[in-house]
């Protein structure tokens, strides 16, 4: 049996969830507008660039689930699911999968976007498994902080491991392993595959497949 890992955001969706959830909440009045754009466009550039802080991100990122009952937020995400999400998944990304699914590979989308709002996303695609950052939850509330490592640049590799292990592999034993990624805040993970791809890549890691010979795909 392979192994198949995929980035999600910029990689299988054409655009960012993250970003996505956020501006939706704004269009819905739920954020101020002019306070949550500019911090959320801040962040993102730091992302791009490869500066971001994961922990002041996340904590200004998940403090929205804390401020909302479960069910308000499961009504908004359905939502969400249908304005922002389905449009960018396009019929390339979802073949890349099927494919992936029909040759009998376990299959996971590895996310540092949290898993309330990358879930839902990833039954979209019919994958069953999820590693993502862990929004924490107390008495069945989300507290606005991480439940363990965040999902994200080294911390992928450990949360990677982890849920391997728990189904009792580990990332050497898999003949082949892919990961497909966007971004060049992915080459720690990237590295550790045996069969690394790069998709509609940053100029980064463009230049970083290049030099290294790794294949460069477009779902777009």
């Amino acid at each position: 049996m392979n192994l198949a890992l995929f980035d999600l955001d910029n990689t299988l969706l054409a655009g960012d969830s993250d970003y996505e959830w956020g501006q939706f909440l704004v269009d819905r009045g739920v954020l101020l507008r002019e306070e949550y754009e500019a911090q959320n466009a801040a962040f993102y550039d730091q992302y791009k660039a490869g500066t971001l802080d994961i922990h002041e991100f996340l904590g200004f990122a998940l403090r929205p689930l804390a401020r909302h009952a479960g069910e308000e937020l499961e009504r908004w995400h359905a939502r969400f699911m249908d304005e922002r999400i389905r449009p960018m998944i396009g019929e390339a990304a979802r073949a890349l999968v099927r494919r992936h699914l029909a040759a009998g590979e376990l299959c996971a989308i590895v996310t540092a976007t949290n898993s309330f709002v990358t879930a839902p996303i990833a039954r979209a695609f019919g994958v069953a498994h999820l590693v993502a950052t862990e929004p924490e939850r107390v008495a069945g509330r989300f507290t606005g902080r991480v439940a363990g490592t965040p999902c994200f640049r080294e911390g992928k590799i450990e949360r990677v491991q982890a849920w391997l292990a728990r189904l009792g592999h580990r990332l050497e034993d898999f003949p082949v392993s892919s990961f497909y990624s966007d971004s060049h805040n992915d080459l720690a993970l990237l590295e550790r595959v045996s069969r690394p791809v790069a998709v509609d890549p940053d100029a980064a890691l463009g230049a970083a497949a290049r030099a290294r010979g790794w294949p460069v795909i477009s779902l777009r």
